[in-house]
């Protein structure tokens, strides 16, 4: 078993996934269980409730950590998971941000209350490039847009970044899977996950008061539940389609996440045969 290789092998894994990071989101992010931790640590999940922020600022600030920690107990870190985008900075390092404040922050989350049509018009008119870039729903990143207008008079989009350098060696490994067979898995893995419960876990997170208001509750798997009756209002729903949707948009994701991580440089492409996993764990010790 792979798992049993890696523990025997020093290894703990850091969760790159966007949604792992989330209590309650269970059956539909494959999230490891209790008892395969114990076997090989996980770190980076259940950290958060659905309604609260987790950016990748917020990934790499904690994976760093997390490795650091991993490291000075001689073990191996391995990041894992489905981010292409959060791992590209764990690996290239984290743009430096413009400032915030705390008090410009509840100001506009004062004024969001009231609704965010103003805030809109306002952010168009001082910043038409991110006004087009973000998505009229979601206010976390129209509100942060705003702040750091507020705060310097320059809008969001014109902040040019240089990268932070990262601490660590990297050793980059992806999975060399025929597409024909990817396909196959994530078909079987959506049907598997409806026998395990994904709609009553869903419905449970619904009727808690969740939905892709949520940042947590609008990645695949949770987001096609949810019919949205207008803007910015959630209803809830169940048909016979949605294990179909979300077989069709994991595909979709893992076209473009392939694409993105045929990018990345210096990555050691293996079979997803237990024999390649436990040489490439041998190359990590040695590393």
């Amino acid at each position: 078993m792979l798992t049993e290789a890696f523990s025997a092998g020093g290894a703990e894994v850091v969760s790159a996934d966007s949604l792992q990071v989330y209590r309650k989101l269970n059956i539909g992010t494959a999230k490891p269980s209790s008892a395969l931790c114990k076997i090989l640590p996980h770190h980076l999940i259940d950290m958060l409730e659905p309604e609260e922020q987790w950016t990748v600022g917020d990934f790499v600030k904690s994976g760093y950590e997390a490795c650091q920690d991993i490291l000075k107990r001689g073990k191996i870190p391995i990041v894992s998971g489905g981010s292409a985008f959060y791992l590209k900075h764990f690996i290239d390092g984290l743009p430096a941000a413009p400032p915030s404040s705390t008090t410009v922050r509840e100001e506009l989350r004062a004024e969001a209350a009231h609704g965010m049509e103003d805030l809109l018009k306002e952010l168009a008119e001082v910043d038409p490039v991110s006004a087009r870039r973000i998505h009229p729903n979601d206010r976390y990143r129209v509100l942060r847009a705003l702040e750091v207008f507020r705060l310097t008079q320059k809008p969001l989009s014109s902040y040019q970044h240089t990268s932070k350098k990262t601490p660590f060696f990297f050793v980059s490994i992806g999975l060399d899977m025929p597409r024909e067979e990817l396909y196959r898995r994530i078909n079987q893995r959506c049907s598997q996950f409806f026998d395990y419960g994904l709609g009553e876990e869903v419905r449970a997170l619904a009727q808690a008061g969740y939905s892709p208001r949520n940042s947590a509750l609008k990645g695949i798997g949770y987001r096609e539940f949810f019919i949205e009756t207008e803007p910015g209002v959630f209803s809830f729903t169940v048909d016979q389609s949605i294990e179909e949707r979300i077989a069709l948009h994991t595909r979709q994701y893992a076209k473009r996440q392939l694409t993105f991580f045929k990018q990345f440089a210096g990555v050691q492409w293996i079979p997803p045969r237990l024999s390649a996993f436990r040489e490439a764990l041998t190359l990590l010790q040695k590393k």
